[in-house]
């Protein structure tokens, strides 16, 4: 089958021919059907993920079709869609019996120790999966695992959200921006949008309730109330405008790190007197992936995709992740 392999640290990625996977004890093979494209995957190809394993097929975000099933595998058969977490958690540990398999202390991260998905065929642990519901778009269900599953998980670590709260989302016409600002919408919340861009200003318009386009944001946020989350989905360059636009008692879901060579120094004083809670935040469960499933097949959630590639076209895929003018999520199509 075909893949897209990164063959060692630093080395870039190379389209090849690889044999097809096999199912071993508690695993699926899937067709993949759609993968994404992320920014993680210019990190790892930039050395930033020391975890990885050469040579290993890129690609974290999947929707598939299982094809073969393993020994030992219950619940999932096949002809099922199915999607996967970022990483294969044991299954057994005291985080998964606790239905927090992010923190499992035995993870496997595909992309990195295990194969990734930016192949035809894929070969994914049970204890990844999560089963799409009937009628749910391909373009919907990738989404959940890295954007729309993810920012769930950090605006329930954050606290929640309460019926009309004003939440902040930076970096808004991004892949996980434009989803950020729907997941909140769905769950109550009133949204501003941040952008640097007047023309990505109409489009984010068509979701959030507010929109501030510039690099400093905070004074203008403040005018529209009082904000108490923040979705960052940026990093360094807007965390200091995202800590301002916070009234007292304030949240921040970090989730964006587009340049981890950068420091920011943090003013604890400020955090203290202001009562500011951070959250970091990378992944999500498969409780967060169920529900973000949910919201997707009710249409609450509405996928936003800038464009579309093979395998053999993928270098216009990251052409198009660095483009700061796109707007939505990059999908790869193997077949």
């Amino acid at each position: 089958m075909k893949a897209i392999v990164v063959p060692g640290p630093k080395q870039g990625y190379k389209l090849q021919e690889v044999p097809d996977p096999k199912p071993g004890k508690d695993e699926v093979i899937i067709r993949v059907d759609r993968a994404a494209l992320c920014y993680r995957d210019l990190l790892q190809l930039q050395g930033y993920y020391p975890r990885m394993k050469y040579p290993v097929i890129l690609g974290h975000e999947v929707v598939g079709t299982i094809e073969e099933v393993g020994e030992g595998v219950k619940g999932f058969e096949v002809g099922d869609k199915v999607i996967s977490l970022l990483y294969a958690p044991d299954g057994t540990c005291e985080y998964c019996r606790m239905g927090e398999e992010a923190y499992c202390h035995n993870r496997l991260g595909y992309s990195e120790e295990l194969d990734g998905f930016f192949a035809e065929k894929a070969k994914i642990k049970v204890t990844s999966l999560v089963k799409v519901p009937k009628g749910t778009s391909d373009e919907g269900a990738v989404l959940v695992p890295c954007v729309t599953g993810m920012i769930y998980r950090g605006i329930r670590r954050a606290g929640g959200i309460r019926p009309g709260e004003l939440v902040l989302v930076t970096g808004a016409s991004g892949g996980v921006g434009i989803h950020a600002i729907q997941v909140a919408k769905a769950l109550g919340a009133k949204v501003i949008g941040v952008t640097t861009s007047e023309e990505k200003a109409k489009i984010i318009k068509q979701y959030a309730d507010y929109v501030i386009v510039g690099t400093k944001f905070s004074e203008e946020a403040k005018k529209i109330g009082d904000v108490t989350l923040v979705i960052d989905t940026v990093g360094t360059p807007t965390f200091e405008e995202s800590l301002r636009s916070l009234w007292m008692g304030g949240r921040i879901v970090q989730i964006g790190n587009v340049d981890p060579s950068q420091i920011y120094n943090l003013r604890l004083g400020y955090i203290i007197l202001k009562d500011i809670k951070i959250v970091g935040h990378a992944s999500a469960t498969k409780y967060d992936a169920e529900q973000a499933l949910k919201l997707t097949a009710e249409e609450k959630i509405k996928p936003v995709i800038a464009g579309t590639v093979s395998l053999e076209d993928i270098d216009r895929g990251y052409q198009m992740i660095k483009d700061k003018n796109k707007i939505g999520k990059v999908l790869v199509k193997p077949y």
